[in-house]
């Protein structure tokens, strides 16, 4: 039967990495589709991606010509997942920072909570990060606070990758105006469907940073995040508060 829920993976250079993931995912008790958008990745993740679509139907590929942004790369995974009927569209990391089984109860929330988007939080109830250094440390949650107080937008995780959408919030994000590209991507997500009412729901996850390849982090990415949040809040109206409409 085909599944209500897609996990969307994007990669580049995970050919270490992909294989595992994709044999965790398949191993869930909860019935998915797994696609796996790959950026043209130089040591071949895009052509081993194939070779397990090809033997597991239940996983599928999406090949872009460039690396041009983890926002890009989700872009296009969302309006294939639309296009296909998926109601429950998941974004998840290739590097096991993200457990996938830590997937049920992102369902749960998000069918016995009504919630239109179920976030993945390092900070919520205390924090869960393992082997990330302290300076790396501070910067995600001094992040998080940047945010809160400029947008208003209360979630203890606001830059956090591993998420669960309801179809109905996608639908109402235009997706094509989506103007971030790096984690502040995470961000304006996030803060598009709740300015816009939609019911926002945290489950707390255990993150554990890479231990193969090397992090996508760099300054550009930090430059993008900080104007980014401003503009969150321009375009809320200069309000700290949802609009009244729901999702």
């Amino acid at each position: 039967m085909p599944s209500e829920t897609l996990v969307i993976v994007p990669t580049f250079n995970e050919r270490d990495n992909l294989p595992q993931l994709v044999k965790r995912l398949m191993a869930q008790t909860v019935p998915l589709d797994v696609l796996v958008v790959d950026d043209n990745s130089p040591d071949g993740t895009g052509r081993i991606a194939d070779e397990i679509a090809a033997s597991n139907p239940h996983v599928h590929v999406l090949h872009r010509q460039e690396k041009n942004g983890l926002g890009r790369a989700y872009i296009a995974g969302f309006g294939w997942a639309l296009s296909r009927g998926y109601e429950f569209i998941f974004e998840m990391d290739a590097d096991f920072s993200h457990n996938p089984s830590d997937i049920p109860k992102f369902l749960d929330a998000a069918k016995d909570g009504d919630a239109d988007l179920v976030l993945g939080s390092r900070y919520k109830d205390g924090i869960r990060v393992i082997n990330w250094p302290l300076d790396r440390l501070i910067l995600s949650m001094g992040a998080g606070q940047y945010v809160r107080t400029i947008t208003g937008m209360q979630v203890s995780d606001p830059t956090g990758g591993f998420k669960c959408f309801r179809r109905r919030a996608l639908e109402k994000v235009d997706l094509g105006s989506v103007r971030s590209n790096g984690y502040s991507f995470q961000v304006e997500l996030t803060h598009r469907i709740w300015r816009r009412g939609g019911k926002i729901s945290e489950v707390p996850i255990i993150f554990t940073d890479r231990f193969q390849g090397s992090s996508k982090m760099s300054k550009a990415i930090v430059r993008e995040a900080l104007w980014m949040v401003w503009r969150l809040w321009w375009l809320n109206g200069l309000r700290r508060s949802p609009r009244t409409e729901v999702v």
